[in-house]
């Protein structure tokens, strides 16, 4: 199994990636658009967060957008229904050799 390291920028929230990306996603919603999150939809089982983060709910309320109070990264996001089987989590935080030649797959959060 892979396994994959990274951080926000002050190195308060680490995380842990037990997968390879096959591609990422960039969605044009009016939050992702100005974070710049470059988003690996997976099952939680497959990430370690370590570290306290703040959330930030937003629009439909449906998914906690995760921050680090310190240096503000956003790291990853959950669902507010803990039975929802998928969360999100930022591959900026890891090293660029991870996601900079996977393909990218535009999401239309901005006509929801």
């Amino acid at each position: 199994m892979s396994e994959h390291r990274g951080s926000c920028h002050c190195g308060a929230i680490r995380l842990v990636l037990r997968v390879t990306p096959g591609d990422c996603a960039e969605c044009n919603c009016s939050l992702c658009r100005r974070v710049g999150g470059l988003w690996h939809h997976t099952a939680p089982a497959m990430v370690t967060i370590e570290g306290t983060g703040q959330p930030y709910r937003q629009g439909d309320c449906m998914i906690d957008n995760w921050h680090c109070p310190t240096c503000g990264c956003i790291t990853h996001w959950t669902p507010v229904d803990p039975d929802y089987p998928r969360m999100a989590i930022n591959l900026r935080m890891f090293d660029p050799a991870l996601w900079q030649d996977l393909p990218r797959r535009l999401i239309d959060g901005a006509s929801f």
